[in-house]
C-alpha cells in the first residue's frame, strides 16, 4: 500500500489560546517553584537535606535551564531553619606571633568582642600612661632609688675609709674603682712614684692588691643593690600597671566568662602587658606631645605602636545574619575561596600581620551553603584541589599558594585553621559531571549527589499554565509589558519548537526570557499596549534574521547554479541527502548532491567521504550497514559480487552522522536496478541491516532547508520530503511549510522501511520476495537481485 503524505495538522502542534482563562498574564499569580523538573527537584531537596559528610550536591544541566537560581532559592530556603553559625576572629599569638590564634563567638559577639578590645586598648594606654605620670608613681621610684644610692654611699664611704688606712684615696669614674697612694696626705704622681725606693714600692703594690678584693667585694654588694632597686622599681611598675589593667581584664572576663577561649586570650594580653609595661609606658613627654605621638601610633598601626597587638581581627562577622549563609560566587580563584594575608609596603619591605587576613568564601559560607559553577572552578589554578582539601580535612587553612606550589620561599604567617562545616553546591554541564566522576577518585566521594536537570518537560495542561505564570512574572520583573493570551500561546509554540518536539516544551527558560524581552521591545516599537503573536513572532523572526547570512548566500549559490541541486525530473544514481549546519546561534537544513555508480568487483562499497578523510567515524559506520543490507537481502543464492562508491557532490567540509545512510542506499538501489529516481523529493533517515528506516535528527530543520530550494526552483506540487515515521512527533514545521502543504504543494512522507521509501522514489513496486527467493519480474528488488546476480556470474568467469 501506498505511503500516504503527512496532513497539514500533524506538521505541527499550536497551542489554543482559549485553554487560558485570563485576559492577559497580569491576571497570573508568579509560579513558584521550577517548572517540569521534578526528579532535579526530588535529589536537590534531599542533598540539602541530608547532613552526612560527602553528600555535596551537582546540579547537571544545559544552560539556561535555571540551576543556579533554583539553587539559590533552594539554600535560601533551607538556610532559614539552620542556625546561624559563630563569628570567627584572629588575635595576636604571643606565644608565636607567625601563628595568629582562631577565637569563635557566637554570632554577633564577634563584634562586640572587638569592640570591647578596642575600649580596652584606649582605656589601659590612658591609665598606664596616667600611673606612670604621676607624683605618686615618681615619689616611689624616687625612694626606691634614694635608698639605693643611700646604700651605696655607704659601701663607698666604708670602701673609702679602708683604703685611707692603707694610705690610699679612692678615686669613682665611670670606668672603674682607682686607688691613688698618699704620702704625706697628698697623692703621688707617676712621676713621684717612680721615684720611690723599690721597699716602699712593693709595701704600696701589697696594699694596693689587698684593697683591689676588699673593692671587688664591695662592687659585688653594689651591684646587688642596684639589681635590688631594679626589681623593686620593677615590682612598683607592675604593681602600678596590674592595678591599671587588672580591674579592665577583670571585667572582660566576667562577661565572656563561657569562652575558655577568650579568658585563656585574656590571661595572656594580661602577662603581655606586665612583662612588656616600659614599652607600653614610653618615654616620657609632655601632655601636648604625649597627644601628637599617640596619633601618630594609632594612624601607623602594625608593630610600631606597641598596643597594635591587642586588637582583633573580625574575620567573619554574622551579626546581620539569620539563619545560615548562602554564598554564590563567579570568581572562585584559590585565595577567593581560602582567604589571604595581604602585606602592606613599608620603607621598601612588604610586612604583614594577622590583622591583615582576609576571609575568603569558605569563611563566609562556613555553616552553610556556597554555590559555584564548576567551569569557573576548574579554570582557576588550584581551586578544585582546594575544595577538595578543605572537604577532607574540614579545615580552612589560609596560606601563600606559592609556599604551597614551592615556587618562592615567602616568610608568611601560618593562621590557626578554622574548622569548616559547609555544603558545596556545583553548578555545571553533565559533562565535565562524568569526566569529573571517572577521572578525579575524590570527586565521587565529596560529591554524592547529583541533581539531574531536564532541557524539556511534558506538553500537558499544568506545565502550559505554569509557563504562563512564569511569562508574568517575569514581566513583573523586569517591566515588560504583559501578553496576552495569544502571545502566551506563541511563547507555547515557540518552546515547543526548541526542543523540536510536538509533546515536549523547553525548559531552558534563558531562551524563552530572550523572546520575551524582544517581543516586549517589536510591542513598544509599534505603541501596543499589550504583547500578542505577532509581536512573538516578529521577535522570532528578526532574531533568526540576524544570524541567518550564511544560509541566505547558500541559497544564493543553488539560485545562480554554482551548488547543484534538482528539485525536478530524474536521475539514476543520484538523490537529494539533507544535512543541518548548526552555527551556534542559528540552525538550518542543508541539501546535498549524493551520487553512488556501481559496477562489477569485489571491493565493496567505497565511502568516498571516508577515502578523503572528510567523513566522521558515525557517517562511515552508516555505509558499512549498507553491505550488510544489500548482502542479507540479495546475496543468499550467490556470493555478493559488488563493487560501488557513494559521493556527497560538491561537499568540502566534511560530514558526520548516519542520516544520510538510506539517502545513499536508495542511491545505489537506484544505480543497480538502473531506475531514476524523482529528483524533487529529498530523503533522510538512518538505516539497518534489517532494512528499517531509523530516526534521526534536525528533522524541521532539513524539511524547511529542502523547501526553500524547491521556493526558489518554483514549486510543482509533487515535491517533498522523506522522513523516519518515528519522526513526525518532531516536526515543527513554519507557518510557510504547512500552507504549501495544504495547498498540495508539497508533501511529507515519513517511511518505515527501504521497501517504501524505493516505491516513492521511482514509482516502481519494491516487490515482496517470493518463496523461491526471487522478486516479482519488473519489481525494484527483482532489477537489483538480477544485476547483482548477474554481477557474480560474470566475475566468476574471469576468477
Amino acid at each position: 500500500m501506498p505511503v500516504a503524505p503527512l496532513s497539514a495538522n500533524q506538521l505541527r502542534r499550536k497551542c489554543d489560546p482559549s485553554v487560558f482563562n485570563f485576559q492577559d498574564t497580569s491576571f497570573l499569580t508568579p509560579s513558584r517553584g521550577l517548572i517540569g523538573q521534578q526528579r532535579a527537584v526530588e535529589a536537590t531537596e534531599f542533598g540539602l537535606s541530608i547532613q552526612y559528610d560527602g553528600y555535596n550536591l551537582y546540579m547537571a544541566g544545559e544552560p539556561g535551564v535555571g540551576k543556579t537560581r533554583y539553587a539559590l532559592e533552594c539554600a535560601q530556603r533551607q538556610a532559614r531553619y539552620m542556625p546561624t553559625p559563630d563569628d570567627w576572629c584572629y588575635v595576636y599569638n604571643f606565644e608565636d606571633s607567625n601563628r595568629p590564634k582562631a577565637i569563635n563567638l557566637p554570632a554577633g559577639m564577634g563584634k562586640e568582642f572587638k569592640k570591647d578590645m578596642e575600649d580596652f586598648v584606649k582605656v589601659i594606654e590612658q591609665e598606664i600612661s596616667k600611673a606612670f605620670d604621676g607624683e605618686e608613681y615618681e615619689e616611689e621610684r624616687s625612694r626606691i632609688i634614694k635608698v639605693f644610692r643611700d646604700k651605696k654611699d655607704e659601701l663607698v664611704l666604708k670602701l673609702s675609709n679602708q683604703a685611707s688606712e692603707r694610705g690610699f684615696r679612692v678615686k669613682l669614674a665611670n670606668s672603674g674603682v682607682y686607688f691613688m697612694p698618699i704620702i704625706d696626705g697628698e697623692p703621688l704622681s707617676e712621676e713621684d712614684f717612680r721615684a720611690l725606693d723599690e721597699e716602699t714600692k712593693i709595701e704600696l703594690s701589697k696594699s694596693s692588691e689587698a684593697l683591689q678584693k676588699e673593692t671587688a667585694e664591695t662592687i659585688r654588694k653594689i651591684r646587688e643593690l642596684e639589681m635590688d632597686a631594679e626589681n623593686a622599681i620593677q615590682e612598683w611598675e607592675h604593681q602600678i600597671a596590674l592595678y591599671a589593667v587588672g580591674i579592665h581584664i577583670e571585667d572582660l572576663k566576667n562577661k565572656y566568662n563561657e569562652y575558655p577561649l577568650i579568658i585563656s586570650y585574656l590571661d595572656a594580653v594580661r602577662e603581655d602587658i606586665l612583662m612588656n609595661i616600659e614599652e607600653l609606658a614610653g618615654p616620657r613627654y609632655s601632655d601636648e606631645q604625649q597627644n601628637i605621638v599617640t596619633q601618630f601610633l594609632m594612624k601607623k598601626g602594625g608593630e610600631d605602636n606597641p598596643y597594635s597587638r591587642y586588637k582583633v581581627n573580625l574575620l567573619v562577622d554574622n551579626s546581620r545574619l539569620r539563619g545560615a549563609p548562602v554564598i554564590v560566587d563567579y570568581n572562585p580563584t584559590y585565595y577567593n575561596l581560602m582567604g589571604r594575608c595581604e602585606y602592606e609596603n613599608e620603607l621598601g619591605t612588604m610586612i604583614t600581620d594577622y590583622t591583615l587576613i582576609k576571609p575568603g568564601l569558605f569563611h563566609q559560607a562556613n555553616g552553610g551553603f556556597l554555590i559555584l559553577q564548576i567551569n569557573d572552578v576548574i579554570s582557576n589554578p588550584q581551586a578544585f584541589e582546594a575544595i577538595k582539601r578543605t572537604l577532607k580535612t574540614r579545615q580552612i587553612v589560609i596560606e601563600n599558594i606559592k609556599e604551597q606550589m614551592g615556587l618562592v620561599a615567602v616568610s608568611a604567617l601560618k593562621p590557626e585553621p578554622i574548622p569548616v562545616n559547609v555544603k558545596i553546591i556545583f553548578v555545571g554541564s553533565p559533562e565535565i559531571y562524568h569526566i569529573l566522576y571517572n577521572y578525579d577518585r575524590d570527586f565521587k566521594k565529596f560529591f554524592k549527589i547529583k541533581a539531574d536537570f531536564d532541557d524539556h518537560m511534558d506538553w500537558n495542561d499544568e506545565n502550559v499554565q505554569r509557563l504562563a505564570q512564569y511569562i508574568g512574572a517575569f514581566c513583573r520583573k523586569e517591566g515588560v509589558k504583559h501578553f496576552d493570551r495569544t502571545g502566551v500561546a506563541e511563547v507555547v509554540n515557540y518552546s515547543s519548537w526548541i526542543v523540536q518536539d510536538q509533546n515536549k516544551l523547553t525548559t531552558r527558560f534563558s531562551e524563552i526570557v530572550n523572546i520575551l524581552g524582544e517581543a516586549g521591545t517589536w510591542a513598544n516599537i509599534e505603541g501596543s499596549p499589550i504583547v500578542s503573536e505577532r509581536h512573538v513572532k516578529k521577535a522570532i523572526a528578526e532574531k533568526k534574521k540576524r544570524s541567518n547570512k550564511y544560509h541566505k548566500e547558500l541559497l544564493e549559490l543553488i539560485r545562480e547554479g554554482t551548488l547543484l541541486i534538482d528539485t525536478d525530473g530524474y536521475k539514476v544514481g543520484q538523490i537529494n541527502g539533507l544535512a543541518v549546519v548548526n552555527l551556534g546561534d542559528y540552525t538550518f537544513g542543508k541539501p546535498s548532491r549524493i551520487t553512488a555508480a556501481t559496477y562489477m568487483g569485489k571491493t565493496g562499497i567505497l565511502d568516498i567521504e571516508r577515502e578523503a578523510e572528510t567523513g566522521g567515524t558515525t557517517h562511515s559506520k552508516g555505509v558499512l550497514i549498507l553491505s550488510g543490507y544489500i548482502g542479507k537481502k540479495y546475496a543468499q543464492e550467490k556470493p555478493l559480487s559488488l563493487a560501488a562508491s557513494i559521493c556527497f557532490e560538491q561537499l568540502y567540509s566534511g560530514i558526520e552522522g548516519d542520516s544520510a545512510s538510506s539517502a545513499e542506499l536508495f542511491a545505489i538501489l537506484s544505480s543497480l536496478s538502473e531506475l531514476p529516481v524523482y529528483q524533487g523529493l529529498a530523503v533522510t533517515g538512518s538505516v539497518n541491516q534489517m532494512g528499517d528506516i531509523q530516526p534521526i535528527g534536525g528533522t524541521t530543520f532539513k524539511i524547511e532547508g529542502f523547501f526553500e530550494i524547491c521556493k526558489i526552483n518554483g514549486l510543482t506540487g509533487k515535491q517533498g520530503v522523506i522522513i523516519p515515521y518515528q519522526n513526525i512527533k518532531n516536526l515543527v514545521l513554519s507557518d510557510e511549510v504547512v500552507e504549501a502543504v495544504e495547498k498540495g504543494l508539497f508533501h511529507i512522507y515519513p517511511i518505515k522501511t527501504v521497501d517504501e521509501g524505493i516505491e516513492l522514489l521511482t514509482g516502481v513496486p519494491a516487490g515482496e520476495k517470493l518463496p523461491d527467493g526471487t522478486y516479482p519480474p519488473g519489481t525494484v528488488n527483482d532489477r537489483v537481485y538480477k544485476k547483482l546476480h548477474y554481477f557474480a556470474e560474470t566475475t566468476a568467469k574471469y576468477l
